[in-house]
């Protein structure tokens, strides 16, 4: 049987943790930036964790 193939725009842009949880980043990051304080745009800059529900779903995208 063939290797699975994972779904490519789903893994640039979740990752696998050690522990297996799915990083994300966060939206609203990309543009219109002046109207954001300095304390809302450092804290997007951060990683977070995938809700459980939808971290079922994106570990079927990404099999490896």
């Amino acid at each position: 049987m063939p290797k699975m193939k994972s779904n490519k725009s789903a893994s640039k842009r979740f990752k696998r943790t050690g522990t297996g949880k799915i990083k994300r980043s966060h939206a609203f990051t990309s543009h219109i930036l002046t109207n954001k304080t300095t304390k809302r745009k450092r804290n997007l800059r951060k990683s977070n964790i995938l809700a459980k529900g939808d971290a079922k779903r994106i570990k079927a995208l990404i099999p490896a």
